[in-house]
């Protein structure tokens, strides 16, 4: 594989550990991908071994292993994919890309997740604090 390529498939999995620290590996961290050949390559699995982050990979052929993949890329899609046809530079594109991804993670909420996104929910997980505002139904009297 070439450098370049290895370059690109790490570059998250630096970026998630330098914004979560040990923290992933107290919560268990698993890096889900498919079998690509930049996944099973021995220098990939190597930069997670070396962060204590455990590898987990989709069996060939079934399609169930990636569903909260291609749920998260179909949202994606259904949310951007007007505003991705009008981009003209690769520069834009990561922009367009990596301002959806941060709304996706800190402010986009889900209804499986209690209606946080992500980063709310993964605080709520380890702290027990849920962050939003409820509403209780005052009696009259």
């Amino acid at each position: 594989m070439e450098a370049d390529t290895y370059e690109k498939h790490s570059q998250t999995i630096h970026q998630l550990i330098e914004q979560h620290g040990s923290s992933l590996v107290e919560a268990k961290t698993l890096i889900h991908s498919d079998q690509g050949c930049h996944y099973t390559s021995k220098k990939f699995r190597e930069l997670l071994a070396d962060a204590n982050l455990r590898q987990s990979m989709s069996r060939r052929g079934n399609c169930w292993d990636n569903a909260p993949q291609e749920s998260f890329f179909g949202h994606m899609k259904d949310e951007i994919g007007s505003a991705m046809a009008q981009v003209t530079s690769f520069e834009e594109a990561q922009a367009l890309i990596d301002d959806w991804m941060d709304y996706y993670n800190n402010d986009r909420g889900q209804w499986l997740l209690a209606n946080l996104s992500p980063n709310e929910f993964y605080e709520y997980c380890n702290t027990g604090i849920y962050p939003l505002i409820t509403f209780s139904r005052q009696e009259d009297g």
